[in-house]
């Protein structure tokens, strides 16, 4: 990585979790002129690997091990971008930490990108004087440069106490992204809306390779045939709401056909396919707008 200009100003920031979204946040951050002076792993290996991505001769970059957390040097900002499950770990090290430091310790700002958990879960942060918050991004992040790329200019759900959230609106900014905010009660029912409209897309497509599969294609050529589909269906979207942007079978109401499908998918093979093809079906059925359609058609 070509060696960055770090604008006067900008927050430093350690990144605790340096997996493919932490990575890919850390790449976004160190282009748009945030300095990158640690990451935290479970593994020190894992941690050092990110490093040697940054280090320059003039800022170099700490790696450290979830347990060295003690060692973690001082920054602006904490990000935690580990698993859900393990950020409640992370935040009661944290706090031990901030807890047996010596001398005043500066204010802080920890953020996590948790999509289903609120700022509430980095309570034992706040009461060591952090500002907490949560700002998670609206893209997949399947590798991490590619993943910076599509940081910038992503949507990010934002929220937290108010000084939290300047500085998560900040980082946003500086992404050229746009925020968002919604009641922190709501985290988790955000989150399930985020992950039924891109990874739940992602199986139901690799479920569309099976089927094709069956019909003697190899799964190659089964996605190469099915993308310029999902392609299409994404420009419609772009253009139009979901009611009329649902085209097909279920828009015509051709349930001739769904019949059909429902043999077709009749094997014990294709059990998982035939029951979420219905269901999807009763939802389309709604979509389309025929209320007067018989649903025990689907049965």
């Amino acid at each position: 990585m070509t060696k960055a200009k770090f604008e006067r100003g900008k927050p430093s920031v350690a990144i605790i979790g340096p997996g493919r979204l932490g990575l890919a946040l850390s790449v976004a951050l160190r282009e748009s002129g945030y300095p990158i002076v640690a990451f935290v792993s479970k593994r020190v290996e894992h941690a050092r690997k990110a490093a040697r991505l940054f280090n320059d001769s003039d800022r170099p970059v700490r790696a450290l091990a979830a347990d060295q957390l003690a060692e973690l040097p001082s920054s602006d900002l904490v990000l935690i971008a580990t698993p859900d499950d393990a950020i409640e770990e992370t935040v009661r090290r944290l706090a031990a930490r901030e807890r047996g430091a010596s001398g005043k310790v500066r204010r802080q700002t920890a953020l996590h990108t948790s999509g289903a958990l609120s700022s509430a879960v980095l309570a034992p942060l706040r009461q060591t004087g952090f500002n907490t918050g949560s700002m998670h991004p609206l893209v997949s992040v399947s590798e991490p440069f590619a993943g910076a790329k599509a940081l910038r200019g992503a949507f990010y759900c934002v929220e937290g106490d108010p000084p939290a959230l300047r500085v998560a609106r900040l980082i946003v900014k500086d992404l050229r992204g746009q925020s968002f905010s919604i009641p922190s009660e709501k985290k988790a029912l955000y989150h399930s809306a985020a992950v039924m409209a891109s990874p739940h897309l992602v199986a139901l497509f690799d479920l569309a390779i099976e089927m094709l599969g069956a019909c003697g294609l190899s799964p190659k050529r089964a996605k190469e045939i099915l993308l310029p589909l999902l392609v299409s269906t994404v420009e419609n979207l772009k253009v139009t709401d979901p009611r009329r942007a649902l085209t097909g079978t279920f828009a015509r109401g051709d349930f001739a056909t769904v019949k059909r499908h429902l043999a077709a998918l009749s094997t014990p093979e294709f059990d998982e396919a035939r029951k979420i093809y219905k269901l999807l079906g009763l939802h389309s059925i709604r979509l389309a707008g025929r209320n007067g359609i018989d649903e025990k058609l689907l049965k």
